[in-house]
């Protein structure tokens, strides 16, 4: 069974006061089949996780590995966990001007697979995902995201998702600005790629309403980088219900019981 693990992930990012870090030891093992739901406030590391298991130039790893059934994730360039079966479905998803939803995801196709796909089977995909996200046929003939409305650009994560068959997708916020109906469109494009594929799910959220869709394995709670707390599905409801308060608390508690240096 394939696995995707991360080991006591260190990362830090530039900005203008200087070198941050973001993420402060992240352990988290994720199996082929399994959903895991990361949750928390904004600035606890959610986003900065996905992005460096893509390759994100901006994030440094400092300490810490990734593993992708024991080869070394962070050795790769983008394009090679791209072909190793890793997918990022983003929380802003870049416009592309000149470059069709046709081309793109064809030659997305190849590069991964190393070969062209049949162009009848090929088509035939294309229109069933596209039929199954009610994504109108004439965005195939569209540019890339240019002029979508954020669920276009959220259903167009999912369609590349169900064409490119990966086996881990990190979901970063993929339930961001979207409405009860386009919702239920993507969470039904994620479910159906993992009976398909047996996909292994990394789903970053802020809100539970995703959960009602996609039913997690596990829920991991994100604060300051670390992880604070993990447990089943009830954890997210309890998360609902109370929200981060305590974990803020607990913290703040942790910093004041260090010795200053």
């Amino acid at each position: 069974m394939s696995v995707l693990e991360i080991k006591n992930l260190h990362v830090n990012v530039e900005t203008e006061q200087g070198t941050r870090e973001i993420l402060r030891g992240v352990d988290l093992v994720i199996k082929k089949g399994e959903i895991h739901a990361i949750m928390g406030p904004n600035g606890s590391g959610k986003s900065t996780l996905a992005y460096t298991i893509a390759g994100h130039p901006k994030y440094t790893v400092v300490d810490g590995e990734i593993l992708l059934d024991g080869e070394n994730v962070l050795e790769m360039t983008v394009d090679e966990r791209a072909r190793a079966g890793l997918f990022l479905a983003m929380q802003y998803p870049v416009e592309i001007p000149g470059v069709t939803v046709t081309n793109f995801l064809r030659t997305a196709k190849t590069a991964i697979d190393g070969e062209a796909p049949s162009v009848r089977h090929w088509v035939k995909d294309v229109r069933e995902s596209m039929a199954n996200l009610k994504m109108d046929k004439a965005f195939a003939e569209r540019n890339v995201n240019e002029g979508f409305s954020g669920g276009e650009k959220k259903r167009n994560e999912i369609l590349q998702l169900e064409l490119l068959k990966p086996n881990f997708a990190v979901l970063d916020e993929t339930d961001s600005g979207l409405d009860v109906d386009a919702l239920k469109i993507v969470s039904e494009g994620v479910n159906r790629a993992m009976a398909n594929t047996g996909l292994g799910v990394l789903l970053i959220t802020h809100y539970t309403r995703i959960l009602r869709y996609i039913k997690p394995d596990f829920v991991h709670v994100f604060v300051a980088g670390r992880i604070a707390e993990q447990g089943g599905p009830e954890l997210a409801d309890r998360l609902e219900e109370e929200g981060y308060d305590r974990y803020h608390v607990a913290e703040a508690a942790s910093a004041e019981t260090v010795p200053a240096e």
